[in-house]
């Protein structure tokens, strides 16, 4: 038993002297937007399967920023702690991320920073509001610790498809947000990466898809949900589906990259690493998940 314990004191010298650094996150990412992109894959009647797909199983060189804005290893539920009021399960997020790593192994770490919040409206996304206040509190908490956002990745607009009058101002509110959050951030081409509808909550999700279609803003990349396939409440995507959003959208990011290297943005930070949690979050995840 003791040689175990020296060998484990020993792991926790070399985490504590090596990882920090390896697991500094300089490749951000925002993920907002509404319910499916916070992750519904595997829950039913508010239950969550635990199910887990390989293509989203946790990797050291994926992190993700808490609620409490600190850097953690990454797992599925991603937005557990953000959409807390709500049962999450598997979303786009940890798939893109693997997805990434797996067709760029040398890309670097990459720093995943949740802000979806279910059943929220475009409108509720505006500058000023709570949200999209949120939104670039944790944008900017997460350039802290060094790294440069990368893009937004954004799936939102179920909830506009109720009214008609909903659906007829989605167009411009939804230009005037991403704008809007391009100059707060103070980076005029932020790459966003924005999801079209697989499905909505009303009658109107053709006139939300037809004005996601429609933007035309450099720098701006639609990826179409369309016919990925739904779990029983007709609303939001499967884990499988979900697996496939989070590829695809790999794949369209990746693309953006000029020849094939990370953008080179002014959202960044050269700030030293804080790494206070990550020996503890280390460990956590070595008892909970196997890493890849």
């Amino acid at each position: 038993m003791l040689p175990l314990f020296f060998h484990f004191l020993a792991l926790l010298a070399h985490a504590s002297s090596v990882r920090p650094q390896q697991l500094q996150p300089k490749n951000i990412f925002i993920l907002a937007g509404q319910s499916n992109m916070a992750g519904r894959g595997g829950v039913v009647n508010g239950v969550w399967d635990g199910i887990v797909p390989p293509q989203c199983q946790p990797n050291h060189s994926i992190l993700r920023l808490s609620a409490n804005l600190t850097w953690v290893l990454a797992h599925e539920p991603l937005h557990a702690d953000i959409d807390a009021n709500k049962t999450n399960g598997v979303g786009p997020g940890m798939a893109f991320a693997n997805a990434v790593l797996s067709k760029d192994p040398t890309f670097g770490v990459i720093g995943l920073v949740p802000c979806a919040i279910g059943g929220t409206s475009i409108s509720e996304w505006g500058r000023g509001t709570s949200l999209y206040k949120s939104l670039l509190r944790r944008a900017q908490a997460a350039l802290q610790d060094g790294g440069t956002i990368q893009a937004l990745l954004w799936y939102q607009g179920e909830a506009d498809t109720v009214t008609k009058e909903a659906a007829d101002a989605y167009q411009a509110k939804l230009e005037s947000f991403f704008s809007d959050v391009r100059e707060d951030l103070k980076s005029p081409m932020l790459p966003i990466i924005q999801v079209a509808l697989a499905s909505g909550s009303g009658p109107f999700v053709d006139i939300v898809r037809e004005a996601q279609l429609g933007i035309d803003l450099l720098d701006l990349r639609t990826v179409d949900a369309k016919g990925l396939p739904l779990e029983p409440d007709g609303l939001h995507i499967t884990t499988q589906a979900q697996v496939q959003l989070g590829q695809m959208l790999a794949d369209t990011f990746l693309q953006l990259l000029p020849s094939g290297r990370p953008i080179l943005s002014p959202i960044h930070s050269s700030a030293p690493i804080r790494c206070s949690n990550f020996v503890g979050s280390i460990i956590k995840m070595y008892q909970h998940y196997p890493i890849r």
